[in-house]
């Protein structure tokens, strides 16, 4: 176990008394700590110019999915905005493990994030500030409840445009929300209960937190353009090159959209989830599609597979 693993008190004895964590761990500063009481400065430039990089993993029954591509991910990013992380690849993947073990969820939601920090003299250099890693671990959340993911999502389009790639790299995940966030309001107003939002060009790109799939004649398409390439997506391409069915990244337009026969979103914040309607017309009747049922069915059966997960290492 890392010095920074040791620095938990309690861990001396080997011993943990979970109910002092009840809704998760947090790690940060070198120490672990209830996730209600990690706390960012407000002179963090994570804070005060959303200048930071995260990634999100999730573990299922005691398993992480696909950790190694959330941690190949985040380390891209980290060093495509030139900070600096304080720990090691493997000092990192053993801290999430801690944070996991520690707060005793079983299916937990766990995040890992570098913030710019902030300089001693406050200077805007961004050369000067010191990076801040933190990693925290809570119980695991899905972008649709229960209910939706039985019946199928009621998504919007919303007119807001996805910040160009041009401006910020999308494949570098960040905190940039503010055209998510209006592009919610817009679907909440239209009565949906998500959004998707449009490129430059008129086309779909993604939504708060997810990207898209439409399935046409047998086959599967997602935008390509100014979209985070996220890890639930590339799951998708994987399953379906296990099973042979077409799937490619390319533009999708908003009539595409709506005339699918299939829709459905993927995020790790819940997997593989079915849309029955899309600016409140029913998609292919209303009802989930079988090829839809098909990934999500194969996607949870992944979870238990060597091969794209790992078991938790506990404390």
């Amino acid at each position: 176990m890392t010095d920074a693993a040791n620095a938990l008190p309690g861990t001396e004895q080997n011993h943990i008394d979970r109910r002092r964590y009840p809704h998760g761990i947090a790690f940060m500063d070198g120490q672990y700590l209830p996730v209600s009481q990690a706390k960012v400065s407000v002179l963090d430039y994570g804070f005060l110019h959303s200048d930071a990089t995260y990634d999100t993993a999730h573990v299922w029954e005691g398993r992480f999915f696909r950790l190694n591509l959330h941690l190949d991910r985040f380390w891209r990013s980290v060093e495509r905005l030139r900070m600096k992380l304080p720990y090691s690849r493997d000092e990192v993947e053993e801290i999430l493990h801690n944070c996991v073990a520690l707060s005793g969820h079983k299916s937990a939601y766990v995040e890992m994030i570098c913030t710019r920090g902030s300089s001693p003299t406050f200077s805007r250099d961004p050369r000067q500030a010191e990076n801040r890693f933190i990693a925290f671990a809570v119980p695991f959340g899905s972008v649709a409840s229960k209910e939706q993911l039985e019946r199928g999502l009621h998504v919007s389009i919303s007119g807001t445009i996805r910040i160009s790639p041009k401006s910020v790299d999308p494949s570098i995940k960040n905190y940039h929300w503010l055209d998510l966030v209006m592009g919610l309001f817009d679907a909440y107003d239209a009565g949906g209960e998500t959004a998707l939002v449009l490129d430059a060009n008129g086309n779909i790109a993604e939504g708060p937190g997810f990207n898209v799939f439409i399935v046409r004649d047998g086959a599967l398409r997602t935008p390509a353009f100014g979209v985070l390439p996220g890890i639930t997506r590339r799951s998708v391409f994987d399953l379906c090159a296990e099973i042979g069915l077409p799937a490619k990244a390319a533009d999708v337009s908003p009539a595409e959209l709506r005339a699918a026969d299939e829709v459905f979103i993927t995020s790790t914040a819940g997997g593989i989830m079915p849309v029955t309607r899309v600016d409140a017309a029913p998609i292919a009747g209303g009802c989930v599609g079988p090829i839809t049922r098909r990934m999500i069915d194969m996607y949870w059966q992944k979870h238990r597979d060597p091969a794209w997960s790992m078991p938790v290492a506990h404390v």
